[in-house]
């Protein structure tokens, strides 16, 4: 990545923040610590463009009340939240309120590179972005509606046996459906899952 690549970090967590400011800044990113989110967001105006990683869980103002205010202000920079309580219904809420995506510690450090390469990228290009929502659709469409079924209940926080006593199948079954459901969406986890369907437009407020 250029210099001109800044990544500001969010985290309440000393050893985390110099963890993430070794990682990132070994891998070529400009790194920027904040420990706090209001004292990032007193700081915002005057940034350069680049890519918020924060975590969820934070004293004052936390991960979901710094996106909201990010969707009220001027900046309209990419977000990734990390968390160490992670759940579905919070990766819901945390990419319906304008974050890239979500990470569950530990999380891999190839997979956060990668997704900060990408929220810069997108940050470059509107129509990067619309074409990963077209593509996302298409992947949709290739499912059949048993498989579509199945991953409404998976992105709105449903366990398989509960899924499986909605459509009356087996939870073997749906074990299937989430295997095809994963395999034709093209995602590696569930919370990649659920990115992908917000994207596709599929997950109902």
């Amino acid at each position: 990545m250029p210099p001109s690549a800044k990544v500001y970090v969010i985290d309440d967590d000393p050893a985390m923040r110099d963890s993430l400011d070794f990682l990132l800044g070994s891998a070529g990113f400009s790194v920027r610590l904040f420990e706090s989110a209001q004292a990032f967001l007193n700081e915002v105006a005057n940034l350069e463009v680049g890519c918020v990683v924060t975590d969820v869980r934070m004293p004052g103002i936390d991960g979901m009340e710094l996106l909201r205010q990010l969707n009220w202000g001027p900046r309209k920079l990419p977000v990734i939240v990390m968390t160490g309580h992670g759940d579905v219904p919070l990766a819901v809420e945390a990419m319906k309120l304008g974050a890239l995506d979500f990470l569950e510690k530990p999380f891999e450090d190839d997979r956060l590179i990668s997704m900060v390469e990408t929220a810069l990228a997108e940050s470059e290009s509107g129509s990067k972005s619309e074409a990963l929502s077209a593509d996302m659709a298409a992947r949709v469409a290739s499912l059949t509606q048993r498989e579509r079924q199945v991953m409404q209940g998976l992105v709105t926080g449903q366990s398989n046996k509960a899924i499986a006593r909605e459509y009356d199948i087996s939870p073997r079954t749906v074990e299937v459906y989430r295997a095809n459901v994963m395999t034709k969406m093209q995602a590696g986890n569930l919370s990649e899952l659920v990115r992908f369907a917000i994207r596709a437009g599929i997950v109902d407020d």
